[in-house]
């Protein structure tokens, strides 16, 4: 039984849900979301509160019915409050900054590196070393910052590279600082 698939959701001020065609549009100030439903999983609007509950009692169904539920919350979160990503560059002269609807950045290769924004998606750079990419969709949020961040990764040694605001990365040992113990050849 899904305890995740039972909890209604209740619908914000400002906010309209409708069920159309096994689609639910959500739409709010922030933006407009739409969730693809399951065939198994049936969703209903009474007033401020969407329900969400399975039409067969099969393996498949359960499975599916938390989420469905989770997806269906997501896009009501995100019309609302939205969603965020913060990422962090570091590394000496590695930078970014926003021209127009494309991300420019300068991450110590021979090239910069420009990235179209994708429509919903707002990015917004700080100090040239500090980006927020902010949107209604946390799914296309995700992707677009795991996207970005897969240009550089954070490496190990020096930390250089481009991480999450809040992301530890696990520094190790150069090899010069360990054959300074006094292990080297004479």
């Amino acid at each position: 039984m899904s305890r995740v698939g039972l909890k209604p959701i209740e619908i914000p001020d400002k906010v309209r849900a409708v069920v159309n065609d096994n689609v639910l549009k959500v739409e709010g100030p922030l933006g407009k979301n739409e969730v693809t439903l399951h065939p198994f999983i049936g969703v209903t609007t009474e007033g401020k509160i969407i329900k969400v509950a399975r039409n067969k009692e099969t393996r498949a169904a359960r499975e599916v019915h938390g989420l469905m539920r989770a997806l269906i919350q997501n896009a009501v979160s995100g019309v609302t409050k939205g969603f965020e990503k913060r990422l962090d560059i570091e590394g000496v002269g590695y930078r970014a900054e926003v021209k127009g609807p494309i991300l420019n950045m300068s991450l110590g290769f021979s090239h910069s590196i420009e990235m179209p924004i994708p429509p919903g998606i707002k990015v917004v750079v700080e100090k040239l070393t500090k980006m927020i990419i902010t949107g209604c969709d946390k799914r296309l949020v995700g992707q677009f910052a795991a996207e970005v961040r897969g240009f550089k990764p954070p490496e190990p040694y020096k930390g250089k590279g481009i991480r999450y605001e809040g992301e530890h990365i696990e520094r190790k040992v150069g090899k010069a600082a360990a054959t300074a113990g006094g292990g080297g050849a004479k």
